[in-house]
């Protein structure tokens, strides 16, 4: 049996909370657009801060967990490892092999929304 290791592309932390909170808006019906035949995503929405939260689909995530959409370098570097394809602010378009990267994160610090 095959060790899988955790974050082989080594990715800190900053990126990976940026990687899975972009999956999840990929995956809601009115952030983001699956193409079924590519397996590629396009967030159709990025979601701004107000005040110490931001909302991505049915979650309230803390504006800290989400700084990274507002950060040029996370995105180079998701596009330097072949998670995103370049494009950034203008289109954000994960690969397949970032809508299937395994963040190790899950969902943890994401909460449903009450608003």
């Amino acid at each position: 049996m095959a060790f899988v290791r955790k974050n082989p592309l080594k990715l800190n932390k900053l990126q990976l909370r940026t990687l899975v909170l972009a999956q999840v808006i990929a995956k809601d019906p009115n952030s983001g657009k699956i193409d079924e035949a590519t397996g590629e995503a396009t967030l159709l929405r990025v979601p701004h801060a107000h005040g110490d939260h931001v909302h991505v689909g049915k979650f309230t995530v803390a504006a800290r967990d989400a700084s990274g959409f507002e950060n040029p370098a996370v995105w180079v570097a998701l596009t330097r490892k072949g998670l995103v394809k370049e494009g950034y602010p203008a289109a954000i378009v994960l690969t397949k092999e970032g809508m299937e990267y395994d963040t190790g994160l899950g969902d943890p610090f994401l909460e449903e929304s009450d608003h």
